[in-house]
């Protein structure tokens, strides 16, 4: 399995804010959609990624308060991004190499969407299901000739 097929299987919804926005602005975007990451979008290109790790941080070192804060000031620029034809098993380690939880994937300076960890815990589950009915039936299935 394939990081598109992760896309594929995930659908083509992709949330984004302005860096200009308020953080309190994108944390209500991301409670409203139950998300835990925005991209960061200025002019049709992604400027950063915005995460609940890079929010925790801005509201510990604002004393509580995300007043008068925006997304550029706590964005992540120049995030790690994945490919379309990257494996599962290269995805999970680029996630793990740079701990992230959302990543990014684009072709070329095109955004196609983010991936969580999530996303590819459920994608292994359903492509693991499926070779374990596909084995089953092997095993189960009569060898042809041996009739009893």
């Amino acid at each position: 399995m394939h990081v598109r097929d992760i896309l594929n299987l995930k659908g083509g919804a992709l949330y984004t804010v302005d860096p200009s926005s308020s953080l309190g602005a994108a944390v209500d975007l991301m409670v409203r959609h139950d998300i835990g990451s925005l991209a960061v979008m200025e002019a049709g290109c992604m400027a950063g990624m915005l995460t609940f790790r890079e929010v925790l941080r801005a509201l510990q070192r604002a004393g509580g308060t995300l007043e008068g804060t925006t997304v550029r000031e706590v964005m992540v620029e120049e995030p790690v991004c994945g490919n379309p034809g990257d494996t599962i098993d290269e995805l999970r380690e680029l996630m793990t190499r740079h701990h992230v939880r959302y990543l990014p994937v684009c072709e070329g300076d095109e955004l196609l969407g983010i991936v969580s960890f999530h996303d590819v815990a459920k994608a292994v589950i359903k492509e693991t299901s499926m070779e374990n009915r596909l084995l089953r039936r092997y095993i189960e299935s009569e060898p042809a000739g041996e009739k009893q």
